[in-house]
């Protein structure tokens, strides 16, 4: 599988000819890719809405940087159905070099978790 998406991204670089000759391939690529990006979010909203991309992608980049806004602050964002972020902090604390077997000092840090909700964890069994 990768070998073929790698084949079709140097293939589209050649132009414009060959980037239509292997438009057909790409959604094919995509539905065998077992993810879901920022771009088929905004792609759905967009569906979903019927407004135009650019209203869905400042929507969706809208919604992103207030979670991230929040987190920084130090708040929680529950969104129902979905779950709860939330931050997490982290102590200092002491570790090994893996390669020289050196003890260092790990930094104090705050790092972001995520809870799941009840919807989620049941919806995803």
């Amino acid at each position: 599988m990768t070998e073929t998406y790698s084949v079709v991204r140097r293939r589209s670089r050649q132009g414009p000819a060959t980037q239509k000759r292997f438009k057909s391939v790409c959604p094919v690529i995509r539905l065998l890719t077992p993810h879901m990006n920022k771009a088929d979010i905004v792609d759905k909203v967009h569906k979903t809405i019927g407004c135009s991309k650019a209203d869905a992608e400042r929507a969706v980049e809208t919604m992103i940087e207030s979670v991230v806004h929040s987190l920084k602050s130090g708040d929680e964002v529950s969104i129902s159905g979905l779950g709860i972020f939330a931050t997490k902090a982290r102590p200092a604390r002491q570790g090994r070099n893996p390669r020289t077997g050196e003890t260092i000092h790990i930094a104090a840090t705050r790092t972001a978790k995520f809870r799941p909700a009840k919807a989620l964890k049941d919806a995803v069994k």
